[in-house]
């Protein structure tokens, strides 16, 4: 059974008050009206100035006015969106934790585990009435998310609820039946960014195993895809590559919450024991949204993805870093949103880009770091980011003299492997192919993967307003059962 929450409460509108468009007429004026109004029937009224000829609105005229309309109404529902959408946590809070009454639950969070109000869902559920929060899970990066990529996650005890936090990217990423012993669920509430290399879903997938296997009821408390939910792009990961960076066989950009996730990998078989799965589904929340049309605050998710549109970056120069190239990690406050590597001619490699012509894809050279190209994407941008990134990845690799991928260390060889899903990435990147004939290998698996997808989707799917395309940054906040 999938929870859902009713409709938020409409508001009524307000009344309009009647206001007179002019009060009494002054003593100046009433000899004039007496005279106009008296006896004297014969008087006659002043004509009325000839009115010039009806002259027709040009077409241009009506056309730009219903723009204006068009514009206005776009923005008014834009603003109703936002305000309508609520997290599963909200929905949980609002139905007074109904669905974990009487629970002793463990949560797997972390910082970007908030509300809508911005408060940490650990401390909501901590002080909620009649649910016993006993035991915290640490993805990837940490209960504080200050962790590096890939470093060791210890044990240790929280300071914001003095619970225990076990690791799930330590020396297991299995929880252990040590770890979930005395537990009546497992809840999960992770901001995920809609990209399959990055771990918190891989953490999801492995928690829900665990939770089938000794029979704890699994709870998704689901948040929006910053990346929307239409966007699919990419290969499929071959068997022989699966990995934590590639756990379930979804493409590299999904378009899918981590809830539409986690109920197609329970009836799927991604999940060796199948849970007992119950998804608190958002609300308000459209796959034609992106971050910004929700009105929720953004909260660092892990340390080099600070605002709401780092995923659009992280998904073009994710591949950058294994490469032997430079994505911005380290010296800029925009991580993954530079290109910049050895050999690198940045104004020839932005004009080429430019030249793409994507709507909403914009590249810029700068003169730092030996060179860099600083990009600029729209959220709603058409273009495949995916193939985008395999694109400039073999840019940069055929750039370098010698090439980068002759350089590159064999961990970082294997490591490319496993976030694209398989070893053809070593091919790829030796050839030059442009971003569209890049896509079109993956067009036929893109569709079979949007169709079988269908019957795990909880949000539907409006026709998009157009909006213009411009490059907005979200700035981060400070401190079923089946």
């Amino acid at each position: 059974m999938i929870a859902f929450a009713d409709d938020p409460t409409k508001k009524r509108a307000g009344s309009l008050s009647y206001r007179p468009l002019a009060g009494r007429p002054n003593e100046q004026e009433m000899p004039l009206m007496r005279r106009l109004t008296g006896n004297n029937h014969r008087t006659r009224l002043p004509r009325a100035e000839a009115r010039p000829a009806y002259r027709p609105v040009s077409s241009a005229v009506k056309h730009t006015g219903l723009l204006l309309a068009l514009f206005l109404i776009g923005s008014l529902l834009a603003r109703a969106e936002a305000a309508s959408v609520l997290l599963g946590i909200d929905v949980l809070e609002r139905t007074r934790f109904s669905a974990l009454q009487g629970r002793r639950i463990g949560l797997i969070t972390n910082p970007a585990s908030v509300d809508s109000a911005g408060r940490p869902t650990r401390l909501v559920l901590k002080h909620a009435p009649g649910v016993r929060l006993v035991a915290l899970f640490a993805p990837e990066h940490g209960i504080s998310g200050d962790i590096g990529a890939g470093k060791h996650v210890s044990f240790l005890r929280d300071r914001l609820t003095g619970l225990p936090v076990h690791p799930l990217y330590g020396d297991t990423r299995h929880p252990t039946q040590s770890m979930l012993a005395g537990l009546d669920a497992l809840v999960f509430e992770l901001q995920d960014i809609g990209c399959r290399s990055y771990t918190y879903i891989s953490t999801m997938v492995e928690a829900m195993d665990a939770a089938g296997e000794l029979g704890i009821p699994f709870f998704v408390l689901d948040r929006p895809n910053p990346l929307g939910g239409r966007r699919i792009e990419g290969p499929l990961v071959d068997p022989a590559w699966q990995s934590f960076v590639g756990r379930i066989p979804v493409p590299y950009v999904h378009g899918m919450t981590a809830g539409e996730i986690a109920r197609m990998a329970n009836r799927r078989g991604w999940v060796r024991h199948p849970c007992a799965l119950q998804v608190i589904a958002m609300e308000g929340w459209r796959r034609d949204m992106v971050w910004e049309d929700t009105g929720l605050p953004w909260v660092r998710t892990s340390p080099n993805i600070p605002w709401a549109t780092s995923p659009l970056y992280y998904v073009v120069t994710g591949f950058l870093g294994d490469l032997g190239a430079d994505a911005g990690i380290g010296w800029s406050p925009y991580p993954f949103q530079y290109v910049s590597g050895r050999g690198l001619d940045a104004s020839t490699l932005a004009h080429e880009i430019d030249r793409l012509g994507f709507a909403g894809v914009q590249a810029v050279p700068e003169g730092g770091h030996g060179g860099a190209v600083r990009l600029e994407i729209n959220p709603r941008t058409s273009a495949n980011l995916t193939a985008l990134a395999i694109y400039l990845a073999s840019r940069l690799n055929q750039a370098s003299h010698p090439p980068l991928l002759r350089k590159a260390s064999a961990n970082g060889k294997e490591m490319l492997c496993k976030l694209y899903g398989s070893s053809s990435i070593l091919t790829e990147l030796n050839r030059h192919q442009s971003v569209r004939e890049i896509a079109a290998q993956w067009r036929s698996s893109e569709r079979a993967f949007a169709q079988a997808r269908q019957a795990y989707l909880l949000y539907p799917d409006f026709p998009q307003i157009e909006r213009g395309l411009r490059y907005p940054r979200a700035t981060p906040v400070s401190a079923e059962h089946e």
